[in-house]
């Protein structure tokens, strides 16, 4: 890819468009203005644009980032008022352990309005992304096969502990079991790149000191590393899966975000007073409240419960006041609420 630099400053109005959403892109030279306006920002539309939820529409994907985890998708139905829909890789219905699209993959997809606070316009985004006909989006084994060098065959599994894992810094180490008769050119230790962490299309988390198992493989400067990590038994590595959180079954409460930490992307809701929860879970709030006095900490509250941002509705902005259903969950650490949404 040949990227273009710009330094003078009369050329600053070609900068390539960087915002939060959408992280500095080099031009292209090799494609063209094809490819630069396959990567220029979406189009807005009106505030009042109003969406149907119940709609699926059709289109082909004609840029995707695989590690900045983000694309364009350019849709085939006249009605929608952007030529290009900006798709983001949670959004994606898939059955990959690192989502992702390609170029000139035919997809279907709703729609969901957003807010770009930078610019300060609305735009449209897809969400529930799968192929046509409803399938889940399954390539990166396929992929994987003919790009990948296997040590001992692409499903071949190792098993290890997992040193520890930075989603910060998108790696982390593996000590291999000892026994396995593996060519000694292989190391002990062994690199794993986040694109190689099953997480089940979620977000990594850190870790340290868990029981994992893997596929090897060598890349192409030799280097032999991870492939395909998760728990033993080949259970992904979820938070939820860590923590052992156990769902209390799908009936939605009512309540209002009490407290939303943006940066941290956490944060508390207090439960309608009228709102009976399940005694398990009233009891694990009674649990962690006591625990969290033990260590000196102020607890206003006991109902209230924990939420995180991976468990928010994707048009939900969760600011304090804010109206919401939930299903609620006991895991390790107490309580909390998953599936929140407006």
């Amino acid at each position: 890819m040949v990227v273009w630099h710009v330094q003078k400053p009369w050329l600053k109005q070609n900068l390539p468009y960087r915002s939060a959403n959408f992280p500095l892109l080099g031009y292209n030279s090799a494609g063209g203005g094809n490819a630069w306006r396959a990567r220029r920002p979406p189009q807005s539309v009106p505030a009042n644009y109003q969406v149907d939820v119940n709609e699926r529409y059709f289109g082909t994907v004609i840029f995707y980032h695989k590690y900045r985890g983000y694309g364009f998708i350019e849709a085939t139905e006249a009605d929608i008022p952007t030529e290009k829909v900006f798709v983001h890789w949670k959004q994606i219905s898939s059955d990959d352990r690192f989502p992702f699209l390609v170029k000139g993959l035919e997809v279907e997809f709703s729609l969901m309005t957003w807010k770009d606070w930078q610019r300060g316009l609305n735009t449209l985004r897809a969400k529930n992304v799968t192929l046509v006909g409803g399938l889940n989006v399954a390539l990166q084994d396929e992929l994987d096969a003919n790009e990948k060098l296997f040590v001992g065959g692409q499903h071949l599994r190792y098993t290890g502990t997992l040193k520890f894992y930075s989603p910060r810094h998108g790696f982390g180490y593996v000590i291999m079991d000892q026994g396995y008769d593996v060519d000694p050119s292989v190391p002990g230790e062994l690199r794993v790149d986040h694109e190689e962490v099953n997480a089940a299309g979620q977000q990594p988390v850190h870790m340290r000191n868990i029981a994992v198992e893997f596929g090897i493989y060598r890349n192409e400067r030799g280097q032999y590393k991870v492939y395909n990590m998760t728990l033993q038994g080949g259970h992904p590595l979820t938070q939820d899966a860590l923590e052992n959180r156990i769902s209390m079954g799908i009936g939605t409460y009512r309540g209002a975000v009490a407290f939303w930490n943006w940066r941290q992307g956490y944060g508390f809701i207090r439960p309608d007073p009228s709102t009976i929860l399940p005694e398990k879970v009233m009891a694990r709030l009674a649990e962690q409240a006591e625990a969290a006095r033990r260590r000196g900490k102020r607890i206003a509250e006991d109902s209230l419960l924990y939420f995180r941002k991976a468990d928010v509705s994707p048009d939900l902005n969760p600011i304090q006041g804010t109206q919401v259903g939930f299903q609620v969950y006991v895991d390790d650490k107490g309580a909390g609420a998953c599936e929140v949404t407006r």
